[in-house]
């Protein structure tokens, strides 16, 4: 079918830049495809950078024997570990065993134990948790992190924290990642390799009509209209993906979606190792406990049903008692909503596989292509953060089915911006990083190193001093970083840069991150008025 000349066609158009959309573009890029992305607010705003931040297999979907997901999430974890040891690293978490545990009732494996063993009367036995973890140990084939070890708690820093009945735990491996970094460093990668990456900008409709896809568009900021041509359509929109699946594109597919909350709190610092904890509650529910920082604690999270992707995500006074109260089933120290500093949350957009409650609805994801509406769209279901470049892979399947692809699979093992050193290189890195800018403090060192691994020095560039870096905004964030954002990693503003590319929001006054956002504003508007 002939165009006109003048309209430029790409092969794949994404709506959503989550971390679903980014990994796909970084893919599909790095394939050789044409590929444009819409993000309607800031890369990572919604789900993104809501989450409990862990690269994670999963050890509670054993119970709900979700093996698939879990072994290809133990797998994943070192390959992610090896190509962004900047923004993730292993972690040892600690499980605190008591014989008070409880199943949640609704897991197949609580349903066979009360079958088989019902004298147990939901009680997760030791001899299970052992198993568990067997299983989570040898799924996935580990090389670089290490396995399950017994702790016996008295006497030791990981029993320090703890309520005394707690006499024993098991300890296992899993790992820690900077959520909305990653999504940035995809996107950045994906923009390399000629993705366009729009964020800011709303897709208003999209219809298929003459083989192609019509996708108009409007940006937030300035209200600039306009229209793309794409072969295909991904609808990566996380919790809008309903929304646009029935009012954007307006097809007549009936695949569901459920969309659950996951709330978060931050304190102050409980205690002074740097190990997670995995506790389990009388519910037979989990959260975790985990060093966030340098100087907190993050704890979540929970699993409530949410009922409209329209409504904002906040940690509900109700879902913060739950956590405080969960939490003080452990600590020696009780916490009171006094010790709350931050919260934050997030909404999943899971497939809707019909499971009772919004804990046991399937972590999995779901891909679908749909042509009810002329054209070629895949639609995104759920997933995890840990399984993003395996579920962008599989995309690739489904829409080399559609569309060519000329090249195949190649993410695996190939780093993101910044991670171009070795896995257990952060020390290494921060000490040439010192030598070469004596000014920086070890914290700023080790948080220029975190966030942007071997190009920390690039950013930095020539500087003598501190005071070449320019303007001094606070917790050691400078005139230089913040250009370096605005010009390379997407930010618009204060908002973007103190919650998403970094927590700097935690150590920054309300007046210093107002101060921020004046500035970026005028760095904008001289922006735009020099490109007219």
């Amino acid at each position: 079918m002939s165009h006109p000349q003048d309209i430029e066609i790409t092969d794949l158009f994404i709506i959503g830049g989550g971390i679903n959309g980014c990994g796909i573009a970084r893919d599909a890029a790095g394939r050789g495809l044409s590929v444009a992305l819409a993000e309607m607010n800031d890369l990572a705003s919604a789900t993104s950078s809501a989450s409990t931040k862990l690269f994670h297999g999963g050890l509670r979907y054993l119970e709900y024997f979700e093996f698939r997901l879990v072994r290809e999430a133990l797998i994943e974890r070192e390959v992610l570990l090896k190509a962004m040891p900047h923004i993730s690293w292993p972690m040892r978490f600690v499980l605190p065993y008591h014989r008070d545990m409880r199943f949640e009732s609704d897991t197949p494996t609580s349903k066979l134990l009360g079958l088989f063993m019902p004298w147990m009367k939901g009680r997760r036995p030791a001899w299970l948790i052992r198993l568990g973890l067997f299983l989570y140990d040898h799924l996935g084939g580990r090389k670089i992190l290490p396995g399950t070890a017994t702790l016996e708690l008295a006497g030791a820093p990981e029993g320090a924290p703890l309520q005394e009945r707690f006499a024993k735990a098991y300890e296992y491996s899993d790992c820690w990642v900077e959520d909305s970094r990653l999504v940035v460093l995809n996107a950045r990668d994906a923009a390399a390799r000629g993705a366009r990456i729009m964020t800011r900008t709303k897709v208003l409709s999209a219809q298929f009509e003459d083989g192609l896809w019509r996708i108009k568009t409007r940006n937030s900021e300035n209200g600039e209209q306009a229209t793309h041509h794409a072969r295909m359509l991904v609808n990566a929109g996380g919790p809008w993906v309903g929304d646009i699946i029935h009012s954007t594109v307006h097809s007549s597919s009936r695949e569901g979606i459920r969309l659950v909350r996951g709330s978060h709190i931050v304190t102050r610092r409980l205690y002074d190792h740097d190990k997670c904890y995995f506790f389990q509650g009388t519910d037979g529910r989990i959260i975790f406990a985990i060093p966030y920082e340098n100087d907190f604690t993050l704890i979540g999270t929970t699993d409530a049903d949410h009922p409209d992707a329209a409504q904002k995500p906040e940690c509900t006074p109700q879902e913060q008692d739950y956590l405080l109260n969960f939490a003080n089933q452990y600590f020696k120290r009780q916490l009171t909503r006094d010790d709350i500093v931050w919260t934050y949350s997030g909404v999943r957009p899971l497939y809707n596989d019909g499971a009772s409650s919004a804990t046991a609805a399937t972590r999995d994801y779901t891909l679908k292509v749909d042509t009810s509406s002329g054209g070629p769209l895949l639609n995104i279901f759920g997933g995890k953060i840990t399984t993003y470049r395996r579920l962008a892979e599989s995309a690739l399947e489904k829409i080399g089915a559609q569309i060519p692809v000329a090249k195949g699979p190649w993410t695996a093992g190939v780093p993101l911006p910044g991670g171009d050193f070795p896995v257990d290189g952060v020390a290494a890195l921060t000490s040439e990083l010192r030598a070469r800018y004596p000014f920086l403090t070890d914290f700023w060192a080790r948080r220029l190193v975190r966030a942007y691994g071997t190009e920390a020095a690039v950013m930095l560039g020539d500087a003598q001093s501190a005071a070449d870096l320019g303007r001094d905004f606070g917790a050691t964030l400078t005139e230089k970083e913040i250009a370096w954002l605005m010009a390379r990693e997407f930010a618009r503003t204060a908002e973007d840069v103190v919650w998403r590319r970094n927590k700097l929001g935690l150590r920054l006054g309300e007046e210093q991150i107002a101060v921020l956002d004046g500035w970026m504003a005028q760095c904008r508007y001289s922006a735009s008025s020099a490109a007219e």
